[in-house]
């Protein structure tokens, strides 16, 4: 079963101007560069795998999609290199989503991605399984992971993640002129999951932070952003990723070839790591809420207001030192 056309697709389409259209729908929606980014590289994935086949947009149904789940679980498109179920995750809910787009535009009448999607991609847990735990580290490894790093800017970057637990998507964003050095505090960009905006750091985190803007300064800098890349401009996430990877790494806290997730050490480990040691301290639970920027999801919540001095004292009195 294919996709019916509803008859003002009838005439030809072009799928490139489509997806163009689709991308520019996902701005509006107010979806960051980075997704975009992701259902580009997904749907030129399948596109080519159509082209091969002959077929468009138009022609896909249950059993396209089930080849394509084959295809790319068998070689990922190279040759003996099947992909992980994470990334086939992914890649169907960028597809999802075009389709999604091409019903409520009237080109197509039904979404033919979601039943496949539920049949063939749902995963189920076995009796006793939970999900893998993220990797806790203690303060001490923390500390040896810190303290391993000579570059200032990379031990910079990954002091200011344990230090605020702020996302991947979050840091890459933040500018000099963002940072507050008088308080020692930093006004995050706008994003879609955080609340507060505002995040601390302690006086060891911005001892190192100086001296990575010193000496960014002298690199002259294209981009006003905090943390720039080989090519002077703003860091990107893959950037980020493979930093952190490769300190933890040299100091045995990553394992890039485990399959399972506890010993892999990534940058949203620090937001784990972040989050468990001010509980750990005795930090409240509605302060740790507003720190992580987490969207207050009770009516009582909005009464619960909290002063900046006070949060930030009980910020510096359970935030661990690392001995920089």
């Amino acid at each position: 079963m294919t996709i019916t056309l509803s008859e003002r697709t009838k005439p030809t389409v072009n799928t490139l101007e489509l997806l163009e259209q689709f991308y520019q729908d996902c701005r509006d929606r107010g979806l960051t560069e980075e997704t975009i980014g992701r259902y580009k590289s997904a749907l030129k994935l399948f596109h080519t795998f159509l082209k091969a086949r002959s077929l468009t947009i138009f022609e896909v149904g249950r059993y396209v999609l089930r080849d394509f789940i084959r295809y790319r679980r068998e070689n990922g498109g190279k040759e003996g290199e099947g992909v992980k179920q994470k990334t086939l995750e992914n890649n169907f809910s960028a597809l999802s989503s075009f389709y999604e787009y091409l019903c409520f535009e009237e080109y197509i009448q039904s979404n033919p991605v979601l039943p496949v999607r539920k049949r063939f991609l749902t995963r189920y847990k076995k009796d006793g399984d939970d999900d893998p735990p993220r990797k806790l580290i203690s303060v001490e490894d923390m500390a040896i992971l810190v303290n391993s790093i000579l570059n200032v800017r990379d031990k910079a970057l990954v002091l200011l993640l344990a230090k605020t637990g702020v996302r991947r998507g979050e840091l890459i964003k933040i500018d000099v002129d963002d940072i507050n050095w008088s308080d020692n505090s930093i006004n995050l960009k706008r994003f879609k999951k955080r609340s507060n905006r505002m995040v601390f750091f302690d006086d060891e985190c911005a001892r190192v932070l100086k001296r990575w803007v010193k000496i960014r300064e002298q690199l002259n800098p294209k981009s006003e952003s905090l943390f720039i890349g080989e090519h002077r401009g703003r860091l990107k996430r893959n950037g980020v990723y493979s930093l952190v990877c490769k300190h933890a790494a040299k100091v045995g806290l990553h394992n890039a070839n485990s399959p399972r997730l506890e010993d892999h050490f990534t940058p949203h480990c620090f937001r784990h790591w972040f989050t468990t040691w001010l509980r750990r301290n005795g930090m409240p639970r509605e302060f740790i809420k507003e720190l992580r920027g987490d969207r207050r999801r009770e009516a009582v919540d909005i009464y619960d207001h909290i002063e900046k001095e006070e949060l930030k004292r009980a910020y510096l009195a359970c935030i661990p030192e690392l001995g920089v």
